[in-house]
């Protein structure tokens, strides 16, 4: 689309959508910093200037937290208890005394601690965790900038025109754009997981981080397009592109009118053959968009963010709190909860657990290996979703299973949690249905075993992928060959497809592969019962489903599953794409 008069720079695509306007550029706020001897009489007063800086620091970040709270929820609002929870770590407060007694004064003391702390994330791996560096920073900013009485520039005087141009942006500058009305905005740092781009995908703001040199080579008032399903943005660009996006637009926006249509019609071909399209959600606060999606059910119920934000392990009360709430809304429409899905090591960098250092946390001690490993984790999470299933239609999903032997413990410890529940008089679904998570090759190549055992399944492409192609998807040297019309990943479906059918059970799929209209046509031949998508692809797997026959897609299917290469494969799926 650009050509060579435009400045392009590509960076991470944060929050979807392309966004046309005018620069508002956010200054950095770096501070010039001197250290200074600090005599010994006024060490304590400069103790008791550090403590007003951090109670100032905390009670805007509270504002914070209650502006994305009446705005997004208070699942987003845990993003400032994020920073909320930085500011009450003793650790810090007691390691800038350390230097205030020894002399040195507090901005200078602020800025050693903080420094300290974020090059020991940056030596994570886990994408995650490094980006916790960008919430550790912003805060030290906050501390130092009312150290020294200086204000961060401010949203005050920007429009419905603008878009944002900053080095980094904190999720109260997120905030702020929203009450603004700005169009978007592009970051230098930041990326897919930063608290910043979760804000924005929750406003629906059109934004790219990652850009490294931005804010420094935009200018307020420069023309700007924010192209956040790309990850790029295009600077000063030619009336020719300008031109281009603002029909793109025009298209996007003609066509998500005409997808609105298909929110109340069914999953039908044009044989009539009918699947199920369910919604996947990662919190509570996803349930309305849900609902308005046009879902008839949540096939992925995500609940890793019961673990994250927090100083100790979530209560079987929180557990069941969460729950309640998304199946009482959904009722009387399916929800499927999937246990813990995390790594021993996560949960240790959280502070929830200790245990060893994983030379290799991917193939480690996670997800149901977790929970056989540490029971009491894994009943909590249990007797919280067995007193939600009362309130609503529940099923129960077990991730990463990968032998009997793990379903048979796992089974064992929910008939217990069961038997507990009845002996204290309190209600549940005692017919709950329970499922597995298919996502590994051993699972895979016994899964006519595993189909006798559960009353559904569901494919976890992503890491099926991964482990059968022995791909890491984010390692840019190998993530090409990160593929999932790789012939063998095809015939693992087609596998699970026939294998749970004999059995007489459905079989979902809730990984990306799903949500990716490209893919639906030989999914739907393979025999592919239900898709569980995020909300806003249903109307766009709809369409492609209710454009094609049962039949036409089935002969496609038959026709890749004898082919060995990708692009043959590619060919054949590329011939039959509903435009």
């Amino acid at each position: 689309m650009p050509n060579k008069k435009d400045i392009v720079i590509k960076g991470v695509a944060a929050s979807p959508g392309i966004a046309i306007g005018k620069v508002f550029l956010l200054e950095n706020n770096d501070f010039c910093l001197i250290r200074k001897e600090i005599p010994k009489n006024e060490r304590e007063g400069e103790k008791k200037r550090l403590n007003a800086a951090i109670e100032k620091t905390k009670t805007e970040l509270k504002v914070t937290h209650d502006k994305i709270n009446s705005i997004l929820g208070k699942n987003y609002a845990r993003i400032a208890d994020v920073h909320l929870l930085i500011l009450d770590d003793p650790s810090i407060r007691k390691d800038v005394y350390k230097f205030i007694n020894d002399g040195v004064n507090a901005e200078y003391a602020v800025f050693k601690v903080i420094d300290k702390i974020v090059h020991s994330f940056e030596t994570i791996e886990d994408d995650y965790f490094k980006e916790r560096t960008l919430d550790i920073q912003d805060i030290g900013k906050k501390i130092l900038g009312n150290l020294l009485g200086k204000q961060r520039t401010t949203l005050a005087s920007s429009n419905g025109d603008s878009i944002v141009v900053s080095h980094n942006l904190t999720p109260a500058d997120t905030v702020a754009i929203k009450e603004k009305l700005v169009k978007g905005f592009a970051a230098d740092i930041g990326g897919k997981t930063s608290h910043t781009a979760i804000v924005a995908q929750g406003l629906a703001i059109p934004a790219v981080a990652g850009l490294k040199t931005i804010s420094s080579q935009a200018k307020t008032g420069d023309t700007i397009i924010v192209d956040g399903n790309k990850g790029k943005i295009i600077l000063s660009p030619t009336a020719a592109t300008l031109n281009e996006y603002k029909k793109e637009c025009s298209i996007q926006f003609a066509k998500r009118k005409e997808l609105e249509k298909l929110k109340d019609l069914p999953a039908e071909t044009i044989d009539n053959h009918k699947v199920l399209i369910f919604a996947n959600i990662d919190n509570p606060d996803e349930v309305q968009s849900v609902l308005d999606s046009g879902a008839i059910g949540i096939g992925l119920y995500r609940t890793e963010f019961m673990y994250f934000n927090r100083k100790t392990m979530p209560s079987e009360k929180d557990h069941f709190e969460e729950y309640f709430k998304v199946a009482e809304a959904m009722s009387p429409y399916p929800t499927i909860i999937r246990t813990i899905d995390l790594g021993g090591d996560k949960l240790t960098r959280m502070g929830l657990l200790n245990i060893e250092q994983e030379e290799n946390p991917f193939l480690g001690l996670r997800a149901i290996r977790l929970c056989l490993k540490y029971p009491n984790i894994f009943i909590n999470q249990l007797r919280g979703v067995l007193k939600a299933s009362a309130y609503g239609k529940i099923r129960l999903m077990y991730p990463m299973i990968s032998s009997l032997e793990e379903l048979h413990e796992a089974n064992k410890i929910l008939e217990k949690v069961k038997q507990d529940l009845k002996k204290e008089h309190i209600k549940f679904d005692e017919k709950i249905e329970v499922g597995s998570m298919i996502e590994v090759p051993s699972a895979v190549m016994i899964i006519d075993a595993i189909a006798k055992e559960v009353d559904f399944v569901s494919i976890g492409t992503n890491d099926l992928i991964q482990y059968t192609l022995a791909v890491d998807r984010v390692n840019e040297n190998v993530a090409s060959l990160y593929d999932p019309l790789h012939p063998t990943i095809l015939r693992f479906i087609k596998r699970i497809i026939d294998e749970s059918h004999k059995a007489g059970i459905d079989v979902g799929m809730c990984g990306e592969m799903a949500g990716d209209p490209y893919y639906t046509p030989v999914l739907l031949g393979l025999g592919l019962d239900e898709f569980s998508v995020a909300s806003v692809q249903i109307p766009k797997i709809k369409r492609v489903i209710r454009n094609i026959s049962f039949e036409n897609a089935q002969r496609i299917a038959e026709e890749i599953l004898k082919c060995g290469d990708r692009d043959s494969i590619s060919k054949i799926i590329s011939s039959v794409q509903i435009q």
